[in-house]
């Protein structure tokens, strides 16, 4: 008798990693040990609110939208000490972030590069630049309206947003890699 319990698919990047990257990333740089394949251990995407000072509504929509594109509640971060050149106290609402791991990570990667990607406006690739020299990427989005999730009527302050990518056992070499087998659109450069 066949086991009754089905389990549900998991993310489809996910399976992509195990099936076909770790062995292509193997080849590739000649790896003995499949442990020693870079790998993705989060994305955090974060938004700095400089508005909030002056209007607290703006946080408030920016931590809904945020929450929004994500699927779980960002962290409302704090500035660390006051600027007065700013308007700025310490301790007062700057910005909103949220870190992505497991499944919800590579279901964001997938909508990241799938659907939000190709709505960027004059879009001609990803910046192959973008590394921090141990094997992180970085990229900057001008609005949240790329987002599907993003209801178009009910924005009222346009806000960007910093996507970083941590790739753990990568250097800038091997995660250009990774996320180039992953389906990444780099530049030719």
């Amino acid at each position: 008798m066949a086991n009754a319990t089905a389990t549900a698919p998991g993310p489809r990047l996910k399976e992509k990693y195990s099936r076909e990257i770790v062995p292509a990333m193997r080849e590739r740089f000649r790896l003995g040990n499949a442990m020693a394949v870079p790998r993705l251990e989060k994305i955090t995407v974060s938004m700095g609110v400089g508005k909030a000072t002056e209007n607290a509504k703006v946080m408030d929509a920016a931590v809904a939208d945020l929450a929004q594109i994500a699927g779980q509640r960002p962290v409302v971060t704090k500035s660390r000490r006051a600027i007065s050149q700013f308007r700025l106290r310490q301790g007062q609402a700057v910005g909103c972030k949220v870190t992505l791991r497991g499944a919800r990570m590579y279901e964001f990667l997938d909508r990241l590069i799938s659907v939000v990607i190709p709505r960027i406006r004059d879009f001609r690739g990803l910046k192959r630049n973008s590394f921090d020299g141990r094997g992180n990427y970085n990229m900057g989005l001008q609005d949240q309206l790329v987002f599907p999730e993003i209801n178009l009527d009910k924005v009222e302050h346009f806000q960007g947003m910093n996507i970083t990518i941590t790739v753990r056992n990568g250097t800038d070499e091997s995660s250009l890699e990774l996320l180039r087998l992953f389906g990444m659109p780099f530049r030719a450069n």
